[in-house]
């Protein structure tokens, strides 16, 4: 009869199970690359510039990855670049579109960022507040809205153009009097708008609970940026226009600004910060 494997008798001992009879059971190991890839992820290590159209996003982008400023146009797709902040420190750089109809493709990107940069043309704003103060509530709202888990993006708000103001009679520099309009302006309006939806929605981090800082119209502590919920939110001005004539350059900071097309302070920033 052929020869195969034949069973037991129904009375046959089971045979006897030892930790030497039975197979290690060997761990995946995430190999390095990929532990660093996901810590990296976690964290977020991208610069991302957002803001409304016609802000300087894009020429701010263009000084930060090619040292000069491209003739632009409202831009509709998202530019990303890596550039050097330093011989040992290498930052990726995300340009969101400003167009109503896609500036919400900034929240997919938040998850990269370590700093989230919103741009404001300091030269418009008194025109336009109510509408740039709108889109950086949506900013706002994003930023406390993400899960525990998660770093949210340390926040700047860059009030760009700065070289269009002029000095005034107490004389203060562009980017001292460009902060300053800014961030009043905006607190006006989304003390506004806090007070406008104080019933409805989307009032998160606007300070809606009463305090001692004096008293909206509504009887409650008025918005202010170093109350916000969200942490820490600072203000640099910058300006992206290209310098012409070097013969005509200052001496001091002003003239080691210009050579750098106005984001001196921003790049002295992000390599202290990212």
């Amino acid at each position: 009869m052929a020869g195969g494997p034949q069973s037991p008798p129904p009375d046959a001992p089971l045979p006897e199970v030892t930790l030497e009879s039975v197979p290690p059971v060997i761990p995946e190991v995430l190999p390095p690359s990929g532990l660093l890839a996901l810590i990296s992820k976690s964290r977020g290590n991208a610069l991302l510039l957002t803001g409304p159209m016609d802000s300087g996003k894009t020429a701010i982008f263009s000084r930060l990855a090619y040292t000069h400023s491209l003739p632009t146009l409202t831009s509709l797709q998202t530019n990303s670049s890596t550039i050097s902040l330093s011989p040992s420190k290498n930052v990726r750089v995300v340009d969101v579109p400003g167009h109503p109809r896609i500036r919400g493709q900034c929240t997919e990107h938040l998850g990269d960022a370590k700093v989230l940069a919103f741009v404001v043309d300091s030269n418009t704003i008194s025109r336009n507040g109510a509408a740039v103060a709108e889109h950086l509530h949506t900013i706002l709202h994003s930023l406390t809205s993400l899960p525990p888990s998660q770093t949210p993006p340390q926040l700047l708000i860059l009030c760009n153009k700065a070289d269009m103001l002029g000095k005034n009679s107490t004389g203060s520099s562009t980017s001292t009097l460009a902060i300053n309009r800014v961030r009043t302006i905006l607190e006006r309006e989304l003390e506004k708008r806090r007070v406008s939806t104080a019933g409805g929605v989307a009032v998160e981090g606007l300070g809606e609970d009463e305090g001692d800082g004096g008293e909206g119209t509504d009887g409650n502590a008025p918005f202010r940026f170093e109350e916000w919920e969200g942490g820490e939110v600072v203000f640099l001005g910058t300006s992206a226009k290209p310098v012409e004539g070097g013969d005509e350059k200052k001496d001091g900071d002003e003239k080691s600004e210009a050579e750098d097309g106005g984001l001196a302070e921003l790049k002295d920033w992000l390599e202290e910060n990212m």
